[in-house]
């Protein structure tokens, strides 16, 4: 009798011969500029944790203080169960942030963008997204049962082009990322808010790798294209420059109570818990109160991009840095020798992006020694 597990094999083998096999790497103690990594000490640069706010006394101190009076879990969903203050503060806080009516906190920001835009569009209607933008992004569109369209990355004629057909459906959404965490660009969010209301299209932008980083005030790429305001979605997560975990949407009042009401990833879902939600609010604090933290993070991203000018680096407006490389196994050879030398900077391959490269993520909390002895070895 044939087995109906067989093919799994063959197919790793598939992906062991193209050097696409990827495997977790064991990281020890609090997260940081400096990390154990299988028993030794390397810099790290492989972490979206920006501010260096993950391993911050005082979100430690707020998670263990909500664990003690909440416990460790929310137990159930927030309509099955009912939510805590605690999830109100930090929705208030996001909308405070983003200088929207309200905001809805997620599990995850993969569970944000899978709920938000099956809630959005339906089988009439279209989606016209950005060619690289996120897994989540295009998950959500296909759980959607729109018709979706991708469009040239950050190609605003081609996207107008492929608009021609807007009036064929009901609704239309433009989704994209803000910042493009593989490539570190930013997207063209003032020509993308004019499209969309030329051709009457709702826009949702995915500002995971900009919140906290991107804007005077640490809002993202939507305050940084002075687009605070407009009449779009933004979505977020609170794992990267937040240094906690969840999503999150922020926009009209009437779109939230519309996604508490439809949003089948957050109606279904267990409630972010009190630790993460804890976490979050006293991240916000910090980076409302500390501009310092994000000047130090951008002062390290402008050092290392005059460092690294003669390298093939791939053009970026934001703390991801990659340095592009012919086949998957130059990029795994590049990431074990950075290795060997004390530094843990991942080979990112195909089918994640459509060429090998290492990716560097800047932190605020690098020190001008460890950027040098990572420009001294990428040069090497």
């Amino acid at each position: 009798m044939a087995d109906p597990y067989s093919w799994i094999n063959k197919s790793l083998n598939t992906i062991h011969r193209a050097n696409w096999y990827r495997s977790v790497k064991a990281i020890a103690g609090k997260p940081g500029a400096v990390v154990e990594l299988s028993g030794k000490p390397v810099i790290n640069f492989a972490s979206n944790d920006y501010l260096g706010l993950a391993g911050d006394q005082r979100l430690i101190d707020a998670a263990v203080a909500a664990t003690q009076v909440y416990g460790t879990s929310s137990t159930g969903s927030r309509l099955l169960s009912g939510h805590k203050e605690l999830h109100r503060e930090l929705e208030q806080a996001i909308a405070s942030l983003k200088q929207t009516e309200d905001a809805l906190v997620f599990s995850s920001g993969y569970l944000a963008n899978l709920g938000t835009v099956s809630a959005l569009v339906g089988r009439k209607d279209l989606i016209l997204g950005d060619q690289y933008n996120h897994s989540s992004l295009k998950k959500g569109a296909i759980l959607s049962g729109a018709t979706t369209i991708d469009y040239l990355h950050n190609n605003v004629a081609d996207l107008r082009a492929k608009l021609a057909v807007r009036s064929l459906y009901r609704r239309c959404l433009i989704t994209t990322d803000s910042v493009f965490s593989m490539d570190g660009d930013l997207c063209p969010l003032p020509e993308l808010v004019a499209i969309a209301a030329e051709f009457e299209c709702m826009l949702l932008v995915d500002e995971a790798h900009a919140t906290g980083v991107m804007g005077w005030t640490g809002a993202g790429c939507v305050e940084h294209f002075n687009c605070t305001g407009t009449k779009l979605i933004q979505i977020g997560t609170l794992s990267k420059a937040l240094g906690s975990l969840g999503g999150y949407v922020a926009g009209s009042a009437e779109l939230i109570d519309w996604l508490r009401n439809r949003a089948a990833s957050w109606i279904y879902t267990t409630a972010l818990s009190p630790a993460n939600t804890a976490a979050a609010t006293g991240a916000i604090a910090i980076i409302k109160q500390e501009v310092s933290r994000r000047k130090q993070l951008w002062q390290n991203i402008n050092y290392l991009k005059q460092h690294l000018a003669n390298l093939e680096l791939l053009p970026s407006q934001s703390p991801i840095l990659c340095i592009q490389l012919n086949t998957p196994e130059a990029a795994l050879n590049q990431a074990q020798k950075l290795i060997d030398a004390g530094i843990f900077a991942p080979a990112i391959r195909p089918p994640t992006v459509p060429t090998s490269r290492i990716r560097l993520s800047v932190m605020a909390t690098h020190e001008k020694q460890h950027l040098d002895l990572l420009i001294e070895n990428l040069y090497k």
